[in-house]
């Protein structure tokens, strides 16, 4: 949580000006938007995930459904990749290349480790940004078996010159790679192994048309009802070996933003409350108890929730107001607004999508305890 002093530097029209000075490179400006959403958000309600230790991280893979099975949520998507993956089992083919997209913490990873494991195939993994030569890519293609599985993390970031190579590799199994330079250069091409690619992104949008085009399955994954939520927390509280009541549960759901990578990480948080001030007991009392000391409110808003909240209603009148304006208002990049944010705002109802920009809703007036005018100031 940012100190008094930082919130008054980031509330004053210091941050605006530095960030469209041009003496302000555009590298130093990346960092601090960086560094300003890492000081607002709350890293109990990270759905990223980046902010998890070592440690942390291995829980959440322990706590990762392995088969179908036990994947709960996403109903259509699951059913619908069930009956590919069992068709190209029984042709004995490669499953066509799959994009999963939609926001982050909803198990794109997951779902791509439990194809893998419903085709019997081995995965490798990797992501977009550490795919910089096109040696990279051949070393990674060359060494899949048959069948096998190359899941690309964040592949809006490949880089034009990967992508292209990659083109060929998905559509006809082969990458051409040039050897040598100047007179004596030449193209090599090397066959590779009938294989799925199982690409995920939060920001699809970000994606070319070609390379968009040559993915056979399209799943988007939306956020998680509370009651799926409710599943998915007792699963993994049983994986933890950790007594929880049916309404601690209901509570934590509620206030896990729609995403299972928040619900597990609070889980894992309010065990620990349940171990030190309870009796080891996930109940009602130490759940509340818990996400209360956590800044976690009632409807699983963070810090950064509010301020945008609080910023359109008080700053501009409760909007219409732009996201660029709303972004440089609250110090945070346009882009994580739009991916992180705003998604849960607007299911929640606490905000509108409109043609001349974002307003508040009513609801949004009531959780920040302020009186909605009534819209009167829109009528001139």
């Amino acid at each position: 949580m940012a100190s008094d002093q930082s919130a008054k530097v980031l509330d004053s029209g210091f941050t605006a000006k530095l960030l469209h000075s041009t003496a302000f490179p555009q590298i130093s400006k990346i960092a601090f938007l960086y560094f300003i959403h890492l000081l607002f958000m709350n890293e109990n309600l990270d759905p990223t995930g980046k902010t998890l230790s070592a440690a942390e991280q291995e829980i959440e893979r322990v706590l990762r459904p392995s088969e179908f099975l036990e994947f709960a949520g996403q109903e259509d998507i699951i059913e619908n990749l069930k009956i590919f993956v069992k068709a190209a089992r029984q042709r004995n083919e490669s499953l066509d290349h799959v994009l999963l997209h939609g926001p982050p913490g909803l198990g794109k990873t997951t779902l791509a480790h439990v194809i893998a494991h419903e085709l019997e195939v081995s995965i490798r993994v990797t992501s977009g940004p550490v795919l910089d030569k096109p040696g990279d890519l051949a070393g990674l293609l060359t060494n899949l078996d048959e069948h096998d599985v190359l899941f690309i993390d964040e592949i809006h970031r490949l880089s034009p010159v990967i992508e292209e190579y990659l083109y060929s590799a998905m559509e006809d199994f082969r990458i051409d790679i040039m050897i040598e330079t100047g007179p004596n250069a030449r193209t090599v091409q090397i066959k590779l192994n009938p294989f799925t690619l199982i690409g995920a992104t939060t920001r699809s949008g970000l994606l070319t048309a070609p390379l968009r085009s040559r993915f056979g399955i399209n799943s988007r994954l939306s956020y998680y009802p509370a009651a799926v939520l409710e599943k998915i927390i007792h699963r993994s509280a049983g994986i933890l070996h950790v007594p929880m009541e049916q309404e601690a549960a209901a509570e934590i759901a509620k206030r896990s933003r729609g995403t299972p990578r928040i619900a597990n990480l609070l889980l894992r948080r309010i065990r620990d409350f349940a171990q030190i001030k309870g009796d080891g007991t996930i109940d009602l009392k130490i759940s509340r108890y818990a996400l209360s000391a956590m800044n976690v409110d009632t409807c699983g808003l963070d810090e950064m929730d509010n301020k945008i909240l609080a910023t359109i209603i008080d700053k501009f009148k409760g909007g219409p107001v732009g996201l660029t304006t709303i972004a440089t208002a609250v110090s945070e990049d346009a882009g994580t607004i739009e991916e992180v944010y705003e998604p849960f705002l607007i299911q929640e109802g606490f905000l509108t999508r409109t043609p001349r920009g974002r307003e508040a809703t009513e609801r949004a007036y009531k959780h920040l305890g302020r009186v909605n005018p009534g819209g009167q100031g829109n009528l001139f």
